[in-house]
């Protein structure tokens, strides 16, 4: 690892920012974390999340910088990145070195029918991200994407030389814009950019509204699991520490104008896995079998993701190798004990 800077996290209380901010002050950087908080999913998850980082927010006051009680390197403050204003103050109080922007709104289905959502989180909120790492000459900003941007494309594994101009969701269209953006701002400014193309992330603290967890919580609820494409789907299934420790040793890859200081990498496992045996793996570690509905294919969604990893292995002297079974389990045991759900005694 390089010197160490104070670091900017944007979306700190959600699943990948909150492994990251952990991961970050543990090598010695100054994190300041901060996010919105909003109800996309239960807030409850967030606030856990936070207690796990050294924060307890219902007795902090809102949109106050607050200072970690796990860690003297670690802040957080309620702040929406919409909120150009608030946004302004915080970076020039702060004096950044490095910024990671993952707050956005997620979700390929929930854009079908709140598209304004997007549009000002991941639209506008991103624009005012972009402006203030321009006022302040912020030395690296690193942003999420999407493997969501590939879209329809067949050619496989997917490659960040590939053709991404027919985005099938408004998810992926505002993520692609996203990309658009930074690479403007980093001709135009000289910002260094790095932006990330996640490949279907899991594991412990995820997303309630993802597939492995919602597959999870119905398994144990007995209640059936729908299945899209009659169950003809595969995913580059990524393990959360994996994508983690990518970030953390991209921080200190700085791109080089090239001449334009910005650079796209794949964050996936490069390996795809059927969506099926992912629901085997479920059924056997908590003890139950799932019951399925499947279904036709959803709007918006794709039958296949597969990263090339072939650059983020050559940047970062790593390539993502947790294996499903491995990243389930210790999904699994984050989730029995989150949500108190007993072992079932071998008969």
């Amino acid at each position: 690892m390089g010197a160490t800077r104070r670091i900017l996290v944007t979306g700190s209380a959600g699943f990948i920012g909150h492994h990251l901010v952990l991961a970050l002050q543990q090598y010695g950087h100054t994190v300041v974390g901060i996010d919105s908080l909003n109800s996309y999913y239960d807030p409850q998850l967030k606030y856990k999340r936070l207690e796990q980082q050294g924060f307890c927010i219902p007795s902090a006051a809102p949109e106050t910088l607050i200072q970690s009680i796990k860690s003297p390197n670690l802040y957080f403050q309620q702040l929406d990145i919409s909120d150009a204003a608030a946004l302004e103050q915080l970076f020039a109080s702060q004096e950044f070195d490095v910024v990671v922007n993952l707050a956005a709104q997620a979700g390929v289905r929930h854009s079908i029918d709140h598209p304004e959502e997007y549009v000002t989180s991941n639209l506008v909120g991103f624009a005012n991200v972009l402006e203030c790492s321009r006022r302040h000459q912020i030395k690296h900003l690193l942003f999420a994407s999407s493997s969501s941007v590939y879209g329809l494309n067949k050619q496989t594994p997917f490659s960040t030389s590939h053709c991404t101009d027919a985005p099938i969701s408004f998810y992926a269209a505002t993520k692609k814009a996203n990309e658009v953006m930074a690479h403007s701002y980093a001709h135009l400014y000289g910002i260094p950019t790095t932006g990330l193309r996640f490949f279907t992330v899991y594991g412990p603290w995820g997303r309630p509204d993802m597939a492995y967890y919602s597959f999870a919580k119905a398994i144990v609820a007995g209640t059936p699991i729908r299945i899209f494409n009659h169950g003809d789907m595969l995913r580059d299934f990524t393990y959360v520490d994996d994508v983690v420790e990518s970030i953390v040793r991209l921080v200190d890859v700085r791109p080089e104008a090239n001449p334009v200081p910005f650079k796209l990498y794949n964050i996936g496992n490069h390996k795809p896995e059927q969506l099926l045996s992912m629901v085997a793996i479920l059924e056997r570690l908590l003890q139950r079998k799932a019951r399925l509905d499947l279904q036709s294919m959803q709007p918006g969604d794709v039958q296949t993701t597969y990263a090339d990893v072939e650059e983020l292995a050559k940047a970062t002297g790593i390539t993502p190798q947790t294996t499903l079974e491995e990243g389930l389990e210790q999904f699994v045991a984050w989730f029995r004990e989150y949500h108190g759900v007993p072992a079932l005694a071998v008969p």
